[in-house]
């Protein structure tokens, strides 16, 4: 597991409950995990903006930033990008029937459902190129 260079951060994940920081935990170390293996990623930043745990590019400027945290209402976790990216309605064209969407913004994910780790890899990736992509 990725240490924390943050402790902003690492406070953040320590508040949530145990379950919860695992899955969001798990959902962090794929972010990290589909940074290393993309080509033009590079290094990411990991720091909280709106107080979430954010993965930015900052190395390469190759991609929108990739936010978690858990759900404000209800029981679950989600994955955000900026809204103006336009990269959830392309995801939802991609898999309209794998993930639950908020509006432009996020893929919505159970706590005790498994995640689709093919499918969130190649959307983890999306974001984190998509400004190379745009170029």
């Amino acid at each position: 597991m990725k240490r924390f260079a943050d402790p902003a951060v690492a406070a953040v994940f320590k508040a949530y409950p145990a379950d919860l920081r695992r899955k969001l935990m798990e959902l962090r170390a794929l972010v990290f995990e589909v940074a290393a293996c993309t080509d033009g990623v590079g290094r990411l930043t990991e720091a909280l903006k709106w107080g979430q745990p954010s993965y930015l590019t900052e190395e390469t400027r190759s991609g929108t930033t990739v936010r978690i945290d858990r759900l404000k209402r209800g029981d679950g976790y989600a994955l955000y990008v900026h809204c103006q990216s336009g990269l959830v309605p392309k995801l939802r064209q991609l898999y309209p029937d794998t993930f639950r969407y908020e509006g432009k913004r996020a893929l919505l994910f159970e706590s005790d459902a498994r995640l689709p780790l093919p499918e969130l890899r190649h959307c983890i990736g999306l974001a984190l190129t998509h400004h190379l992509r745009a170029k």
